[in-house]
């Protein structure tokens, strides 16, 4: 049984996930339309910050919803799978830094449309380390993206290490979040309330 108010659509942080959503071709416009690295990562750099306000607001406001609870995750990997491969192409981030961060949210993500094909009742809950990882991920793009020395920013030799200072920490952080799904999605697979970590 939902929690009261828990049905509602038009709420804060379903309409900051919204726009998070409907920004990202402007990003892309601004990366590859006009080449901008330096704006594209500013954005970039935004919109992944705009992650934990809709996140804090639910929680702070009770704005939690059923549908924030798919659209918010949604929006995380959508944002974070399209800059990932963006910067790639733009060939200012190491190919296997985006292999590593490209797997990981596929099988995150594959992971939860198995469970929901196997009829798992509960939906697995984001996790404080994954919210982290991405938050630290989606700050080592923008970085990446400015630490470019053809249309970066003025201060890309410094853009480098905080690139490196954020994509590492951010890729273990992923993965470890990734290990703390398995036992949510045995206790929802088996119809039972899984407990909630830290």
């Amino acid at each position: 049984m939902s929690r009261q108010g828990e049905d509602r659509i038009l709420t804060v942080p379903n309409v900051i996930s919204v726009v998070r959503l409907c920004l990202v071709p402007m990003f892309l416009w601004l990366l590859f339309g006009r080449e901008d690295r330096y704006a594209a990562g500013l954005l970039l750099g935004f919109l992944g910050i705009t992650d934990f306000a809709d996140g804090y607001i639910a929680r702070h406001f009770h704005q939690e919803s059923k549908l924030g609870k798919v659209l918010d995750p949604t929006a995380d990997r959508i944002l974070l799978g399209v800059g990932v491969l963006a910067v790639l192409i733009d060939g200012s981030m190491p190919w296997w830094v985006a292999v590593l961060a490209i797997t990981r949210e596929s099988v995150v993500g594959l992971s939860v449309l198995a469970l929901a094909a196997m009829g798992a009742r509960d939906i697995v809950e984001v996790k404080l380390a994954g919210k982290a990882g991405t938050l630290l991920l989606m700050m080592a793009f923008p970085f990446f993206l400015a630490s470019n020395p053809d249309g970066g920013a003025p201060w890309h030799e410094l853009a480098r290490p905080l690139a490196w200072c954020t994509a590492i920490p951010g890729l273990v952080l992923s993965y470890y979040a990734a290990t703390l799904y398995v036992p949510p999605a045995r206790a929802a697979l088996a119809g039972r309330a899984a407990p909630r970590s830290a």
